[in-house]
């Protein structure tokens, strides 16, 4: 695409964004779970409903599948022009883990009718979608699984624990590895099975969290039922799958968790409000501000990284082992700046409730607590090393192969 047919293209995504984004949704937190005003939510449906049948909830997926077919640097456009009158597109968020990873990896391994079955529903935030992946015993040792498959002819039938299974009490789909083969060696007798979550033989439970709400249960199958129709690649391939589908979950955590971009007050803007400033207006305290400005340099430097390589990969949508060199640098930002809030605010940084504390400093210190796991969640800070040294620098395997 040209740069002039992309101007284009912005012009047009501007002009529809005009026309049907609802202003009293723009910088608004948008998530059925978060909105309780009734008008507030007909009016997410409704740009909802937009969006889908724009087929930007997915915008890059054929729209045979419920995307627009567009390229990465359209759905860039599309990003960028939303970003910038306050819109945010709740599909993603109400497809679960839908949109950014259970699709695309259908969209790879998947067949003709796994797809037609499930793609439109993801791509239009209709049906949305948790993972079966981490058990008890099962961490980032994930081949270590336990939960068992049972072949029943048409259908398998699966008994096991599950857990941090984000969504799982509202989700209608659930993505689940499983052991199908017992006598095999541990990664070699895996598959990644599809199955209803709305079935007896399922049920889920909320594990609270020490930030307060959270999105995480423990999922228990029990003589629960995937069809044969719904394997996902072949039979004892699962682990082949589930790293495609890690890959896709770290592309998609690569962007450092931050303030809004519309929002005023930057963390400089905070700093200088709590701890002050000198007599030529800089932060007073000299080793903080130099710290801050070391931050924002990461930061930055994590952006233009981001979109070196998004460039580099000159729209071809697949992953590779650099999503887990910007994960980690999206984490080391993301809870660099969260440590950075913390003392800047100092004894109004760590309230939990009460009317002495603005909602900012509440939040504040649920986002600290929260940020801590975002160097475990989809595969742990180590992990990503590990595969860093491996599937990058060259070096040798010194744990196991897969």
């Amino acid at each position: 695409m040209t740069e002039t047919e992309l101007t284009q293209f912005r012009e047009s995504t501007r002009a529809w964004l005009a026309d049907n984004f609802p202003a009293s949704l723009a910088n608004k937190m948008l998530g059925y779970e978060r909105i309780s005003d009734p008008e507030m939510a007909q009016q997410l449906e409704a740009w909802r409903q937009k969006l889908a049948e724009q087929g930007w909830g997915a915008p890059t997926w054929p729209k045979e599948y419920g995307g627009a077919a567009l390229s990465q640097p359209e759905a860039r456009v599309i990003s960028q022009e939303m970003a910038k009158i306050g819109a945010m597109n709740p599909i993603p968020l109400l497809a679960g883990m839908g949109v950014t990873m259970v699709g695309p990896t259908v969209l790879e391994y998947g067949t003709e009718e796994q797809k037609q079955k499930h793609l439109p529903g993801i791509a239009s935030g209709e049906v949305r979608w948790c993972l079966g992946l981490s058990e008890p015993n099962a961490g980032s040792d994930l081949a270590s699984l336990s939960t068992k498959a049972v072949d029943e002819g048409d259908y398998f039938v699966l008994n096991g624990q599950k857990i941090w299974t984000s969504g799982a009490d509202i989700s209608q789909w659930c993505g689940a590895l499983v052991r199908t083969d017992s006598t095999a060696k541990k990664r070699d007798g895996i598959s990644f099975v599809m199955l209803p979550m709305d079935q007896e033989g399922v049920q889920t439970k909320p594990i609270r969290l020490i930030a307060g709400a959270s999105p995480f249960c423990e999922t228990f199958f029990n003589d629960a039922r995937a069809e044969k129709a719904d394997l996902l690649g072949d039979l004892n391939d699962g682990w082949s799958v589930v790293k495609r589908l890690l890959q896709h979950e770290r592309q998609s955590q690569t962007s450092a968790r931050g303030a809004p971009a519309n929002k005023a007050d930057g963390l400089q803007e905070v700093a200088k409000k709590y701890v002050g400033t000198d007599g030529e207006g800089r932060l007073a305290d000299a080793d903080l501000r130099t710290r801050i400005a070391n931050h924002l340099m990461d930061a930055q430097a994590h952006g233009l990284t981001v979109a070196r390589i998004t460039a580099e990969a000159r729209g071809n949508p697949k992953v590779s082992a650099a999503a887990s060199i910007l994960k980690n640098s999206a984490t080391k930002v993301a809870q660099t700046k969260s440590e950075l809030t913390m003392e800047v605010m100092g004894n109004q940084g760590i309230g939990w409730e009460g009317d002495h504390f603005t909602s900012d400093e509440l939040n504040n210190v649920r986002e600290w607590l929260s940020g801590k796991a975002i160097s475990i969640y989809g595969g742990s800070y180590e992990v990503q090393n590990n595969i860093i040294s491996k599937n990058i620098l060259g070096l040798p395997e010194t744990t196991q192969k897969g």
